[in-house]
C-alpha cells in the first residue's frame, strides 16, 4: 500500500491550541491514519502558544507580504505531529485567543488572518515547496475553507490536488464584507453565486463548499440535517445541490489520552471490570463542586459551551425535576453571560445539589467523566459531539438529545433495547423541556436498578469510540479522490 500525502489545514490542533472539538480531531486523526499508509502534515497558524512548542524548525518558504506583512512557512514537529506553521507575526502573534481578543470580541482582521491560512494551504497544494506535494488538501471549517477557492482561481497550469472541506459546525461560516475581495487576493470572477458570493458578502465556508471536490461532516445524521432549512443555516440549498459529494464520518477519540485505566487526572484509575474506582472519583468530584455526599439520585455532569445551541436554557428549566428526583449537577463551561449568571444563581439556591465552575479545565473535565454517574448533552443541534463519546469510554452514562452525532452514537435505553441488551444511554426528542424532564426521570428510575445500570456502563465502555473505523473511512475517501484527480 503506497503512502498518500495529505495536507490537513486547521485553525487549532490539540495539544498545541484548543478551543473545542475541532482541535481534538485535527490532533488525533493524523496518528490514526499513519498505519493506513496516509502521511498527514498539519498546517496551522503560528500563534504564540504554537511557536513556543515547536522543535526541529526549518523555514521552507517566505512571503515578503502576506496580507499586510512578511510571513514564513516553518516545517517543524510537536506532540508527535508533522507540522507546517504559518509564522505571520502581524496576524497571529498577539495575546488573546485564536479568534477573539482578551475581551471576547472577534479580531477585526479575522478575514485576513484565516484567508492567509487558506492561501498558504493552496500554495503548498500547488507545489510551492517543490518535491512531494500533497495528494489531498483537507480543510477544516470556515477558517480553512478558502483553500479550494484559491486553488480553483489560481493561474492556469498550476498543479491542483484533490480537496476536501469538513464541516465541524455549520453555524460558524466566516462571512465578511465584499469590499475585502481584492485585499484577500480573490479575483472579481470569484464573487459569484457559484463561488464566494453569499448574500452580498464573502462567504468563506460557502465558497469552499461550492468549489471543493468532496464535503464531509462529522456524523451521518448531521450530513442529512444540514440539507434542511431547520439545520442548514442558509446553506441547505447548496448542500442539497451537492449532496452527491456530501457524506458524514463520525469522529473518534484518542483512546490513549482518554483511558480511565491510565488517566492521571483521576483520583482512581479503573476499567470495566473494576468500576469501584469510580466511587473515589465521584467523592472527589463532589468535593470539588461542594456537593453533598448523600443525594439518592445520580450525579450528572455537563462539560459544555454555555449557549442556546447546547440546550443550556432547557437544562436550567429542567433543574427542578433533576433535583426532585434526587439528582445532582456538576457543570463546567463558559459562554453566554446570562446563562452563566443563572447557573451561578442555581448553585447558590441549591448549594448541596448544584455546583458550577466557569471556564475550561482539561484535567477537571477528565475527573468529571471518571466520577459522574451521567454525562448530559441536551444540544439543539450537535454535528458529532465528543463529550458523549468520552462518557461511553469512562462509564458516565450519556443522556443526549436525539440529534446529529448524538443520535448516531448512543443507543437509547428503551424497553426493547434494554431487553435486547444493547442500550448504552438515554436519548430524548423533541429537544424540549418536557422531553428532557421525562428522560431525566427515566434515567433516575433506572439508576436505582443497580444491575441494569452496571450493564449500561459496561456496554458503553465496550463501545469502540476510537479512530479505527473513522480513520479507515477517511483513508478510503482520500485514495478515491486522489485516484480520480
Amino acid at each position: 500500500m503506497s503512502n498518500l500525502r495529505v495536507l490537513s489545514v486547521a485553525s487549532e490542533v490539540f495539544p498545541l491550541i484548543k478551543t473545542g472539538g475541532l482541535a481534538d480531531v485535527a490532533g488525533a486523526l493524523p496518528g490514526a491514519l499513519a498505519p493506513l499508509g496516509i502521511a498527514v502534515t498539519t498546517l496551522l497558524p503560528g500563534y504564540p502558544q504554537v511557536m513556543d512548542r515547536l522543535s526541529g524548525t526549518q523555514v521552507v518558504h517566505r512571503w515578503p507580504d502576506l496580507f499586510g506583512g512578511p510571513a514564513t512557512l516553518v516545517s517543524a514537529e510537536a506532540a508527535g505531529l508533522a507540522l507546517l506553521v504559518l509564522d505571520a507575526p502581524h496576524l497571529y502573534r498577539r495575546s488573546g485567543g485564536p479568534y477573539q481578543d482578551a475581551h471576547g470580541a472577534d479580531w477585526s482582521d479575522n478575514a485576513q488572518r484565516f484567508a492567509a491560512l487558506a492561501f498558504a494551504a493552496a500554495e503548498v497544494g500547488a507545489g510551492v515547496l517543490g518535491s512531494d506535494p500533497p495528494d489531498v488538501v483537507h480543510a477544516h471549517d470556515w477558517q480553512a475553507a478558502l483553500a479550494p477557492v484559491y486553488l480553483r482561481f489560481a493561474r492556469a497550469g498550476r498543479r491542483r490536488p484533490a480537496t476536501i472541506v469538513t464541516i465541524h459546525n455549520i453555524a460558524f461560516q466566516g462571512q465578511f464584507p465584499a469590499g475585502l475581495l481584492g485585499t484577500l487576493r480573490l479575483p472579481p470572477e470569484a464573487f459569484t453565486i457559484d463561488a464566494v458570493e453569499y448574500y452580498g458578502q464573502i462567504g468563506f465556508l460557502k465558497g469552499g463548499l461550492a468549489l471543493v471536490d468532496q464535503i464531509t461532516t462529522v456524523s451521518p445524521t448531521y450530513a442529512i440535517e444540514i440539507q434542511s432549512s431547520e439545520m442548514g443555516m442558509g446553506l441547505e440549498g447548496l448542500l442539497h445541490h451537492r449532496s452527491q459529494v456530501l457524506s458524514g464520518i463520525l469522529n473518534g477519540v484518542d483512546t490513549e489520552i482518554w483511558n480511565p485505566a491510565t488517566d492521571r487526572h483521576l483520583v482512581a484509575q479503573y476499567d470495566a471490570q473494576r468500576l469501584d474506582g469510580r466511587q473515589r472519583n465521584k467523592a472527589a468530584l463532589r468535593q470539588r463542586f461542594s456537593l453533598s455526599d448523600d443525594a439518592p439520585g445520580p450525579l450528572l455532569a455537563v462539560v459544555s459551551r454555555l449557549s442556546w445551541q447546547k440546550g443550556m436554557d432547557l437544562l436550567l428549566t429542567a433543574l427542578p425535576r433533576l433535583i426532585a428526583d434526587g439528582g445532582q449537577l456538576a457543570l463546567l463551561g463558559a459562554g453566554d453571560a446570562a446563562l452563566q449568571a443563572e447557573f451561578a444563581a442555581a448553585a447558590t439556591r441549591h448549594p448541596d445539589r448544584v455546583g458550577a465552575v466557569f471556564g475550561y479545565d482539561e484535567g477537571l473535565s477528565h475527573l468529571m467523566q471518571g466520577g459522574a454517574d451521567m454525562i448530559l448533552v441536551p444540544s439543539r443541534f450537535e454535528p458529532c459531539g465528543l463529550t458523549q463519546l468520552y462518557g461511553l469510554r469512562y462509564g458516565a452514562v450519556p443522556l443526549v438529545a436525539r440529534v446529529g452525532g448524538l443520535a448516531d452514537t448512543i443507543i437509547d435505553a428503551n424497553d426493547a433495547a434494554l431487553a435486547a441488551g444493547v442500550a448504552t444511554g438515554f436519548q430524548f426528542a423533541p429537544v424540549a423541556v418536557h422531553a428532557l424532564e421525562a428522560a431525566l426521570a427515566r434515567a433516575a428510575r433506572i439508576y436505582r436498578d443497580k444491575p441494569t445500570w452496571r450493564a449500561l456502563q459496561e456496554r458503553g465502555m465496550a463501545t469502540d469510540v476510537s479512530w479505527r473505523r473513522p480513520a479507515a473511512q477517511y483513508a478510503e475517501l482520500y485514495r478515491s479522490l486522489a485516484e480520480r484527480r
